[in-house]
């Protein structure tokens, strides 16, 4: 796989930082779908872990493609009855590979609650506090659990060394709320969403710039604005530059300096050295 894009494109060097590159949908075309992506400027991906097995699996991608893909360790809130003390031990040893850049994806999602509210909270505390202690970043989720996530997430904030409110859904309180708990803010397709994005779109204008990062987190939230859409119904990490334009659109930066501070952002949150 090429390591950078090898074609001229108008924007280079961006970061999709949310990529279930592990799903199953990518497993007859993962290189190809990199090179997609690669060849209209998403030029890295951290590709995220939402269970021991994802994570496991998402580290051995970083490490066949090391300052081309990076890692996440973590168990979603839908998996949170699987972290069991063996679970906890594993995950906390792939949490300390050079690969992983964060901790999570983790959180609280009481929306589908496929795992009891209690047990999620239980997983996500445990979670944070393996974060603190391997000091690497969290990446968080949170659904329908506003309220329980802020109040398990701030006594802990300062013990952490950094965290990213992914695939951020809500409106300017919400957004207000992550932001005094020194949050990064990573926005993806669902802002394309007509139905569904209001809240998000009125929310992003407020977001400072240097807290802003994108992502996709494909195979889900293909953008449903595009005028072309995959007969699959996939959505791609290549889809990041539709993003970037979506959100341009509702801000006073240029599409440029977007694309460049969500770079920067993402280098200094996940502490990435690349070469």
């Amino acid at each position: 796989m090429r390591r950078t894009s090898s074609q001229s494109a108008a924007m280079t060097g961006l970061i999709d930082i949310g990529l279930n590159l592990t799903h199953d949908s990518f497993d007859r075309d993962r290189e190809a779908v990199l090179d997609a992506a690669q060849s209209v400027g998403v030029e890295r991906f951290i590709v995220t872990g939402s269970s021991v097995d994802a994570s496991r699996a998402a580290v051995n991608l970083a490490r066949e493609q090391p300052n081309v893909l990076f890692a996440t360790a973590g168990v979603h809130p839908h998996h949170a009855s699987d972290l069991d003390d063996e679970a906890l031990t594993a995950l906390a040893a792939l949490a300390q590979e050079p690969a992983v850049v964060a901790v999570g994806e983790c959180g609280l999602d009481f929306f589908r609650n496929f795992s009891p509210e209690d047990t999620q909270l239980h997983a996500f505390i445990a979670q944070l506090e393996l974060a603190a202690t391997v000091g690497k970043p969290v990446f968080l989720h949170q659904r329908d659990a506003h309220e329980p996530f802020v109040a398990a997430l701030k006594p802990r904030r300062d013990a952490l060394s950094g965290g990213v409110a992914h695939c951020f859904t809500g409106g300017p309180d919400e957004l207000k709320a992550y932001l005094d708990l020194g949050l990064y803010i990573g926005v993806t397709g669902w802002l394309c969403d007509p139905a569904r994005g209001d809240s998000l779109r009125r929310a992003v204008p407020a977001i400072p710039l240097d807290r802003l990062l994108i992502e996709t987190d494909a195979p889900y939230l293909l953008p449903k604005d595009l005028t072309d859409k995959p007969r699959n119904r996939r959505n791609e990490p290549r889809y990041l530059v539709h993003v970037l334009a979506a959100i341009a659109a509702l801000r006073p930066e240029t599409i440029d300096e977007i694309a460049c501070a969500t770079r920067d952002n993402t280098v200094r949150l996940f502490n990435l050295r690349l070469d």
